[in-house]
């Protein structure tokens, strides 16, 4: 299988397809060959983002950005506080 990329609208999509075709009598297994991700992905997604909507999911996306650009803002504070440190002989 090819990897793909979903963004959280397409998975959230994705999902609640599945979870219809399951409640329409498909196995796990055939809907998973059917949208071509493996069974593993299904229930790490689902376990993730089961449930969510198209709101709710556009808001964990923001959040994940937000978390992503405070982490590397932080991170770099962080360092450039040791690197002075380490040179000034406090440590």
């Amino acid at each position: 299988m090819r990897n793909r990329r979903y963004d959280f609208r397409g998975l959230a999509t994705l999902l609640r397809q599945i979870e219809v075709e399951i409640a329409n009598g498909k196995t796990t297994p055939q809907t998973r060959k059917e949208t071509q991700i493996t069974v593993q992905t299904y229930y790490h997604w689902r376990k993730e983002f089961g449930g969510l909507k198209l709101g709710q999911a556009k808001r964990m996306k923001e959040l994940a950005e937000e978390r992503q650009a405070d982490a590397f803002s932080g991170g770099a504070v962080f360092g450039r506080c040791i690197l002075k440190d380490v040179a000034e002989g406090n440590f």
